[in-house]
């Protein structure tokens, strides 16, 4: 079931008109990011509802090896070197300063779709535009793999605000061209998820956001791999016609490019189907993401990005079983 965030009506975020997607209304997320750095509550914890640190654990890069001075850890000293040079030496580090983040933004046909507020993709864009401004506020950089059913536009992690742009500019680009397209010229999601173990470097931050229709259970191999080089994160995005979730009672035609009918909002049994169907989806989804220890994470489409995150009781379908979003 959806949690209520408010009782009034939903206005559109800035700039923004639902369905398309401009410079302006990405743009506003810089300024929104600062909300979210340590040691504020992060946005995973504000999803979630609960308190949890974003710090990152920063790990140690190698730099030289250097004769051993008094006071030096002994547990640093290169044993090789030492015994090559017949003098004692030790290894120096310093400390990982950024950190790949790496976003896959599912812009596919069946997130060209909203029937209240946003269409899926539109929110799915002014999330990554949140994470990419929040990545450079903390020194990481920030890359994107954008895929719209068929094509691929890669941009590979870069640092300070052409970070955030490049991801930005590859979206709107992206949300511009038509994703029509037959299954034969298709990408799959296995070719998105090939890709990205190809583009991004080992020890990064990825995030997945979509509604993951086209994930396979043939897929968890691959996401096996990139969970075992690095931190992987689903974000579910749903629209609330997906659980049956709509004031509208009459008939009508609908299509997902693939196949077309008419529905009758009106009946019960037809709501409570789409509700369970949905059901079914979310508990596959969860369960695939516990086994593999990802943390999900889920963000409506009827309500602005912005209330989702700044509520303590974010809007979440609470499959059974459900999963702990632990970070």
């Amino acid at each position: 079931m959806i949690k209520a965030v408010t009782n009034t009506p939903l206005q559109l975020p800035p700039h923004s008109n639902g369905y398309e997607l401009c410079l302006a209304e990405l743009l506003q997320y810089k300024n929104q990011s600062v909300k979210w750095l340590p040691p504020a509550r992060s946005v995973w914890a504000q999803l979630n509802g609960q308190h949890q640190s974003r710090q990152k654990g920063r790990g140690m890069n190698f730099t030289e090896v250097r004769p051993y001075q008094a006071g030096d850890d002994i547990r640093a000293i290169d044993w090789r070197v030492t015994a090559r040079t017949g003098k004692t030496h030790t290894k120096l580090f310093s400390e990982e300063r950024e950190q790949p983040v790496m976003l896959l933004i599912d812009f596919s046909q069946s997130m060209r779709f909203g029937s209240q507020l946003l269409l899926k993709s539109v929110q799915a864009a002014h999330f990554a535009s949140l994470l990419s401004w929040l990545a450079v506020q903390q020194q990481d950089r920030i890359g994107a793999l954008v895929y719209n059913g068929y094509k691929l536009n890669e941009c590979r992690p870069t640092a300070r605000q052409q970070g955030p742009l490049a991801v930005i500019n590859a979206m709107i680009n992206m949300h511009q061209s038509d994703s029509q397209t037959s299954a034969d010229d298709g990408l799959t999601f296995a070719d998105v998820l090939r890709h990205m173990h190809h583009l991004c470097p080992k020890g990064s931050d990825i995030i997945i956001l979509s509604d993951f229709y086209a994930l396979q259970a043939s897929d968890k191999k691959r996401l096996s791999q990139l969970r075992s080089h690095n931190r992987l994160q689903f974000v579910h995005l749903y629209d609330p016609l997906e659980l049956g979730e709509t004031g509208f009672r009459g008939r009508e035609f609908v299509t997902d490019s693939q196949q077309s009918a008419w529905i009758h909002f009106g009946a019960q049994r037809t709501r409570e189907q789409m509700a369970q169907q949905f059901s079914r989806h979310l508990q596959n989804l969860t369960a695939l993401a516990s086994s593999l220890a990802i943390p999900f994470h889920t963000v409506s489409a009827g309500i602005p990005l912005l209330k989702q995150i700044g509520s303590t009781q974010a809007p979440h379908p609470t499959p059974e079983p459900s999963v702990q979003n632990k970070m």
